[in-house]
């Protein structure tokens, strides 16, 4: 291979594929996650591959992703991609899969209402597969594999708080950034509804781009978000993620998406309406902490964008009292 310099994918592929002709990298397209880069690269004498790197040499993503994907492949039935390689403890830590098949979000445009809504209400069913899971204490994954997951365990408020502060550090705009504090201090205020969850293997961004409508099955990528959280709020989440308001037959998928939730779980996770206020105030932050970002993909004038991000976030914390 030809000498590619300092670019933390170029330099990973040379590592470990040496003596490999590389034909293309693609970017799997756009990201949140500055500290990530992810791409699709093929070979002119093989099959493809998903390269993901941490670009900020933090391997502990690495590692809880590759524990999530080891343990849901042995103990769920949920599709996960195949593990090729992966290191932790290098320079620029990467996890190598096998393709696993398209994701909604690129298949989502060429398909018909019927087969959205068919595929919307396998993804429901996979999240409560998933959530069938549970653990003694919420916390966070911090290794394991087949064998079973290392959490740091803590109180569910306790470890939501702790996401929330993730998401902060990660925030592209500070434009909004008292909006964590006033979310937290929402969230510590109700730490008795929140304590009562139970702790369930979650995934942690069940977005159209990581769920897989494939030929093995319906299943999720991108798993370095998965934890002992509340099931309730992941499928919350999946419904704002999944189904934002702008979605055409949006009612009709979202109960597609709950009644395959409840063909597998026999209910509604418990506490999913009761928590939801909550959790309403906890998604504004993806808005509010990714400003920039989100408003770039409106058609509305910044200023205008902006005060609705305001009144949005006032509106869901008077919702919680």
């Amino acid at each position: 291979m030809d000498e590619r310099g300092d670019d933390p994918v170029d330099a990973t592929l040379e590592d470990v594929f040496p003596d490999r002709a590389v034909e293309t990298v693609r970017e799997t397209g756009p990201s949140w996650n500055d500290r990530n880069r992810t791409v699709r690269v093929a070979f002119r004498d093989a099959g493809p591959v998903f390269l993901k790197v941490a670009v900020d040499g933090d391997g502990s993503r690495i590692a809880r992703e590759r524990a999530a994907i080891d343990y849901v492949d042995g103990h769920c039935d949920v599709v996960v991609p195949t593990v090729l390689a992966s290191e932790t403890d290098g320079a620029v830590p990467y996890l190598l899969t096998a393709p696993l098949g398209e994701t909604l979000a690129l298949e989502w445009g060429d398909w018909s209402d019927g087969k959205r809504v068919d595929a919307i209400r396998q993804v429901g069913a996979a999240l409560a597969t998933l959530h069938a899971h549970r653990f003694d204490r919420h916390g966070h994954v911090t290794d394991g594999g087949a064998s079973g997951l290392e959490l740091e365990a803590g109180a569910w408020t306790d470890v939501l708080v702790e996401r929330i502060a993730g998401m902060r550090e990660l925030a592209s705009s500070d434009r909004f950034d008292h909006h964590f504090d006033a979310v937290v201090g929402a969230v510590e205020d109700n730490r008795e509804r929140l304590d009562e969850a139970p702790a369930a293997l979650v995934h942690g961004d069940p977005a159209r781009p990581n769920c897989i409508d494939g030929e093995a099955g319906t299943g999720f990528v991108d798993w370095e978000l998965a934890h002992a959280g509340d099931p309730a709020r992941e499928l919350h989440r999946a419904e704002d993620q999944l189904l934002p308001e702008t979605t055409a037959n949006a009612s009709e998928l979202r109960d597609a998406l709950r009644e395959g939730y409840r063909r597998e779980a026999g209910s509604l996770p418990e506490g999913f309406d009761d928590r939801a206020p909550i959790y309403d105030a906890v998604r504004q932050l993806g808005r509010s902490g990714f400003f920039d970002k989100w408003v770039a993909l409106t058609d509305e004038p910044e200023a205008t964008a902006a005060t609705r991000v305001e009144s949005e976030m006032q509106r869901r914390l008077d919702a919680i009292r």
